[in-house]
């Protein structure tokens, strides 16, 4: 199979994991600067993202209550953070109500090797909920966290707790920046990727970033939702 425009981002990263034998992941010198640049940009168009978006948050949260009037619009889960600190992180809701509960019974049709769960059928998503997970709309209210400080714009994706449990050492390393809405796994494969290969793309963020390559990703991002087929 030929490889996507999505893939070429990360194929040097994925032919080995020697790229990762020390990992100097905080230069102090060159990136407090790109630090307090990126929480600048982080907060500017986090707000100016939430201003703009404001009426289609009304639109789709009309739409989840009319399909589920007795569930809530927005959903909120426990999330791993920068250090392992956790926090909660926001979306629109795409699943029933009792989604969680349901989780424990389906953990055996997980599609990704590793730890972290995806299915493309889930029977817990409802009918909006497949849209917007489709569009990565149910992502947008992650733009609260950003201002927050709980997460950037682009990083790793923050995982769940039970997914750190069965992290190893290299593993955690990912976790040693602020997670982010969007980064290079999600322009680079996305669910067609491995676990182990996420990880890998996430260290090589970590390696390379700055503020041109977090606008480099950002545009992608958006380059990669206008055609995107394989978000679930």
């Amino acid at each position: 199979m030929a490889p996507t425009p999505q893939r070429k981002e990360g194929e040097g990263v994925l032919e080995g994991a020697s790229l990762y034998g020390t990992h100097p992941l905080e230069r102090k010198k060159s990136k407090r600067s790109y630090l307090m640049m990126k929480r600048a940009m982080d907060i500017i168009m986090a707000f100016i993202g939430l201003v703009c978006i404001s009426p289609a948050f009304i639109v789709i949260a009309i739409i989840i209550k009319m399909e589920d009037p007795k569930g809530s619009i927005f959903f909120h889960q426990v999330r791993i953070g920068k250090h392992e600190k956790p926090f909660k992180m926001f979306k629109f809701r795409s699943m029933v109500s009792n989604a969680e509960e349901l989780l424990e019974d389906l953990l055996a049709k997980n599609e990704i090797n590793g730890a972290m769960f995806k299915m493309k059928e889930d029977p817990r998503i409802t009918r909006i909920g497949k849209f917007i997970r489709r569009t990565s709309i149910d992502e947008l209210p992650q733009l609260w966290n950003v201002i927050r400080g709980d997460m950037s714009l682009v990083g790793p994706r923050p995982p769940l707790p039970r997914e750190v449990e069965e992290y190893t050492n290299y593993d955690k390393l990912r976790l040693k920046v602020t997670p982010g809405c969007t980064g290079l796994w999600q322009i680079s494969g996305r669910n067609e990727l491995s676990f182990h290969e996420m990880v890998q793309l996430d260290l090589l963020y970590i390696k390379k970033r700055s503020v041109l390559y977090d606008i480099k990703i950002i545009l992608k991002t958006v380059r990669v939702l206008l055609g995107s087929k394989d978000a679930y």
